[in-house]
């Protein structure tokens, strides 16, 4: 579930307080194009459909609108109780802030944080937060409920007059509102063992374990896994008090302890070799041959001990398996994203802003440029992000530092940092991606990223490339087989480049030039035309794409014969159409490009008979 909540708004008037809370919340304002003229973090154009998008990925809404409006909008979607995400309505004068939905997890809490922003009331109506001032099916962080299924049972008993027994230890329990008594009817048990539940009550395990995983280099994360359960059931404790999966950072990459941490829900976090080895004094199996291999006489338990700190103890020794090891440490709270001790495993999130407007921007990117705590690109892309860049640390590079812009965003993951490499159009081509597995691939050394950059997570997400919003601002000209091609040299060859256009010509592929010209170079577009003109009509519709999705858009249609160099620049993307791509005008003097694919001469078509099966992607 996103934590960052969706301000949603449907005119400039409800703006500054949806800014208010956006600011003290960490969430991003959504806005009704049509009626929004200033700039905002996302916009749309229905209503309904981006409600139920964004509650179906369980992002919390806080929609400055009538209740009633955003009930009728969201009814059709409802579904698992237990499931859905925080859904609040609040006035746009900010007198009355309602959680709707979603207020066991989280909504109530949400609702509370914005009225104290807006100076508003906050209309919590579950029974327990009203009497107790507390929702036994939601525990705080660092809490699992093993039986959540009987919470509503067990808060209905206590709100008609029951009281409860506490067996064990938790503060937000006993410093609740709850009526507590030693000879309570409902059972409160808290164990971080394997402990039956109680008939009639609540079992709540504290996250205040840790496993301390090692592992040679690429042992099976099953194996790892097994073995991690195996040492918990040893000692009697319940997989879902792990709060922590710790190790060495030189394991930071390994599949196994991500497959164990994954498993049970919770962090993983790494050392260096220098802070397990202060740990060896605590070590009930030192090994020197652990020391000879990574520099510290120990890994599962060394990283164990090292996560609990000097307040916390080695409760059970390490176990191995063939390719693994494990300890477990406690620690005498739970572990919360705040207390979290080592180092995250760095992420690069290699994005492609699509030509830069919001509209042709993923939710995907945007999700990863928002769980982002620093961006790196070419100056003008950052700048293109908007309200999006807001708090992010930027590293601004120059076009044609390429390599050092990589480089250094590698680094800073490298460094536990969450890193979006921000790149035009699709990070794939043409792009930054492929740089990013160059520079994993070259040789370590002096030239190499360093060790803690090699080990980094690593995501690419799509982006609108320049080739597809060319073609869907002109039509349709990739109907059929195509091919993109750069003009310049300065990394390929050019005879290489003149192979590959002599080729697309004989093979009469549509074909889109990307860096067509540049002020030094003049020459090679010319070359491509003439080139091309061997093998298909000079009447050939061309597309001059420039400025696509941003401010001075042009789109200009050309015969092949008639193509002028001077009127393409660096911005401008040239698709050249096939022997076959043809032009067509409709009523209102727009001329559009497509290229047939063959269906409306297809004998028997998916155009005149319903359900044919038609392959690829227009399927």
């Amino acid at each position: 579930m996103t934590t960052s909540p969706a301000i949603i708004i449907l005119s400039d008037a409800a703006l500054p307080m949806a800014r208010r809370i956006a600011r003290a919340t960490g969430g991003q304002v959504h806005g009704l194009d049509r009626r929004i003229t200033q700039t905002i973090d996302v916009t749309f154009t229905d209503v309904g459909s981006h409600l139920a998008s964004l509650f179906q990925n369980g992002r919390a809404i806080v929609a400055l609108m009538a209740s009633g409006a955003v009930i009728r909008l969201l009814a059709p979607h409802l579904g698992d109780k237990m499931s859905e995400p925080p859904v609040i309505a609040v006035a746009e004068d900010g007198s009355c802030v309602v959680p709707l939905l979603g207020g066991h997890h989280g909504g109530n809490d949400l609702a509370r944080k914005i009225a104290d922003i807006v100076g508003g009331i906050a209309a919590i109506t579950t029974a327990g937060d009203l009497k107790f001032g507390i929702a036994l099916d939601q525990p705080p962080e660092g809490w699992a409920l093993a039986n959540p299924e009987n919470a509503k049972r067990v808060m209905a008993d206590l709100v008609a007059g029951k009281s409860a027994r506490l067996e064990g230890e938790a503060a937000w329990l006993s410093e609740s509102g709850l009526p507590l008594s030693a000879d309570g009817d409902v059972v409160l048990a808290v164990s971080n063992k394997i402990v039956s539940q109680p008939a009639h009550g609540l079992l709540y395990h504290p996250k205040n374990l840790v496993l301390g995983i090692g592992c040679e280099r690429g042992a099976g994360g099953d194996e790892a896994l097994a073995l991690a359960l195996e040492n918990l059931a040893l000692a009697g404790l319940s997989p879902a008090s792990v709060g922590l999966v710790a190790s060495i950072d030189v394991k930071a990459d390994e599949t196994a302890v991500h497959h164990v941490a994954k498993h049970l829900g919770c962090p993983a976090r790494f050392f260096d070799a220098a802070t397990l080895e202060a740990e060896t004094p605590r070590l009930k199996n030192p090994s020197d041959i652990v020391f000879a291999e990574v520099g510290c006489h120990g890994v599962a338990e060394g990283a164990a001990l090292a996560a609990v700190g000097a307040s916390g103890e080695l409760i059970a020794e390490k176990h191995k398996s063939r390719r693994a090891t494990c300890a477990i440490g406690q620690v005498p709270q739970p572990f919360t994203s705040a207390t979290l001790p080592g180092r995250v495993r760095g992420k690069l999130m290699v994005v492609g802003i699509g030509p830069g407007s919001d509209g042709w921007r993923s939710p995907e990117v945007s999700a990863m440029v928002s769980a982002s705590t620093d961006l790196v690109g070419y100056s003008l892309y950052l700048d293109l992000l908007g309200p999006l860049a807001k708090g992010k640390a930027r590293h601004d590079f120059d076009l044609g530092k390429e390599e050092a812009r990589v480089r250094h965003a590698m680094e800073l993951a490298g460094e536990g940092r969450s890193v979006a490499l921000v790149c035009s159009g699709d990070a794939g081509i043409y792009a930054m991606a492929t740089l990013v597995f160059e520079l994993l691939d070259k040789a370590e050394g002096v030239d190499g990223l360093t060790a803690e950059a090699r080990r980094i997570e690593i995501a690419v997400s799509p982006g609108i490339s320049a080739l597809q919003a060319a073609a869907a601002r002109a039509g349709a000209p990739l109907g059929h087989d195509f091919c993109t091609i750069s003009l310049s040299d300065l990394l390929t060859p050019w005879e290489d480049i003149k192979r590959r256009v002599t080729a697309a010509g004989e093979g009469d592929f549509v074909i889109a030039f990307y860096n067509p010209v540049s002020k030094k170079r003049r020459t090679q577009l010319a070359w491509a035309r003439d080139k091309l003109l061997e093998h298909r009509p000079a009447s050939t519709p061309v597309i001059l794409a420039t400025n696509l999705g941003r401010e001075g858009e042009l789109i200009r249609i050309v015969p092949l014969g008639s193509l002028d160099v001077d009127d393409v620049d660096m911005l401008t993307v040239v698709v050249v159409g096939s022997s076959n791509s043809s032009t067509v005008t409709t009523g209102d003097g727009r001329t559009w490009v497509y290229t047939p694919r063959g269906y409306a001469r297809k004998e028997g078509s998916a155009m005149t008979h319903v359900g044919t099966q038609i392959s690829g992607d227009a399927a």
